[in-house]
């Protein structure tokens, strides 16, 4: 294995995994506290600093250990969940949907604005690609990381969206899902939420996952280029 390549390639994904669970933490609790809910406020988890976010095994310690078992071919991790009191809510069933929502919504959001920055970032590397070998040498050390780290950025936050509108709890699709339920449905499918995870995980080993993410990953891809097309004409 290589190590330098690894640890290049695990500083390159650190980044933007570290920017989008915080980004999509902070908008559950920022919804929230709009809606009448002030607990994140309250407790200094409405901060876009990691370390207000990060859990010392999903943030660290699972990110690292899937991006080597996988020779940097699959690495994912999540935050601390923001704390949401959903009593407080003004309206508990609809605002919970919102509030659940809010955090796949700020991931598509962070992949539009990583894939318009990689583009200007690519057009004005072409546009300096003949200025001579001192040119080369700074796209070479800064600006490839920079575009990796941006491309990472688009594919991570897609995948991070799709992954939690997966409609099982305690995934925020689930959490929309009991939302929209009518109350005895909704009680029912709330019960499967301590066994969620398990689930979920489920799912992934034996590949059915990947059937529910595909569909919602080619729908948020779909939304971004639609975003993008106001902005064809100056790229």
């Amino acid at each position: 294995m290589d190590i330098v390549g690894t640890l290049r390639s695990l500083t390159v994904a650190a980044i933007p995994i570290l920017i989008a669970i915080t980004f999509h933490e902070v908008a559950h609790g920022w919804v929230a506290d709009k809606l009448g809910d002030p607990t994140a406020r309250s407790m200094g988890r409405l901060s876009f600093n990691p370390l207000a976010h990060i859990d010392m095994v999903n943030t660290v310690i699972l990110p690292i250990v899937l991006f080597v078992l996988s020779n940097g071919m699959f690495i994912f991790g999540s935050a601390k969940p923001v704390p949401v009191d959903y009593r407080n809510l003004t309206n508990p069933r609809r605002d919970s949907a919102i509030v659940s929502a809010a955090g796949p919504v700020m991931n598509i959001v962070l992949a539009i604005v990583s894939l318009f920055i990689l583009i200007i970032v690519y057009k004005m590397v072409q546009g300096a690609g003949n200025s001579g070998a001192d040119s080369e040498d700074i796209s070479s050390k800064i600006v490839s990381p920079v575009l990796q780290m941006l491309q990472y950025g688009v594919s991570f936050n897609i995948f991070i969206a799709a992954f939690n509108l997966i409609p099982i709890p305690p995934l925020d699709g689930g959490r929309i899902a009991i939302s929209l339920l009518p109350p005895r449905q909704a009680y029912q499918f709330s019960r499967l939420e301590p066994y969620g995870i398990f689930i979920v995980l489920i799912l992934w080993m034996t590949g059915l996952a990947r059937i529910i993410i595909y569909p919602i990953q080619g729908f948020i891809k779909f939304l971004v280029s639609l975003f993008l097309i106001p902005f064809g004409s100056f790229m």
